[in-house]
């Protein structure tokens, strides 16, 4: 027979020890997870609507279950650019912990189309690279970039290979 006595401390313990595990349940069922399959994240969540298409019918976009360079040109094509997969260029990049002009500026490009990068300051991402083989009025070669965080787009643009051309973000531009 065992014989256990309880203190106040003891007591108190345990006291919180519940009341601590009854919020990590709390936050765990009622906070959204952060790159959940089914979960619709605001701006670059699983199934975002994109602009309407010349047919008036929006569009969904999936930002999320990007692996690898194939999965990436798909990504691409979502909206409407034919890529070279042969022309797939991974590398490892790195964010910077602070944002200098240009990085700055191109992180505005990317809060213009629903992403940002100032999440990921100093994380390690996978870039890929590819060459756009049907880029409308421009003779020019032009590269489609897409960033990639743990299977998922965080960042990307459309630019030429030109000095003074162009980027803008993976929306086609407007024929004007």
């Amino acid at each position: 027979m065992f014989i256990y006595s309880f203190k106040a401390s003891s007591i108190k313990f345990f006291g919180i020890l519940c009341v601590a595990l009854a919020a990590l349940i709390t936050l765990i069922a009622f906070v959204p997870a952060y790159a959940g399959n089914d979960t619709p994240q605001p701006n670059g969540g699983v199934a975002v609507d994109a602009p309407e298409a010349e047919s008036g019918v929006t569009v969904s976009v999936r930002y999320d279950k990007v692996k690898t360079a194939d999965d990436a040109a798909q990504f691409l094509a979502q909206f409407g650019w034919v890529v070279d997969a042969g022309s797939a260029e991974t590398r490892e990049v790195t964010i910077p912990a602070e944002f200098d002009k240009v990085f700055a500026g191109y992180n505005e490009l990317q809060k213009s189309q629903g992403l940002d990068l100032s999440k990921y300051k100093k994380k390690t991402v996978t870039r890929h690279t590819f060459t756009v083989t049907d880029y409308e009025g421009y003779e020019g070669i032009v590269y489609a970039n897409v960033l990639v965080y743990r299977n998922r787009v965080i960042g990307g643009d459309i630019c030429s290979a030109d000095v003074s051309g162009f980027i803008h973000g993976f929306e086609k531009p407007s024929e004007e």
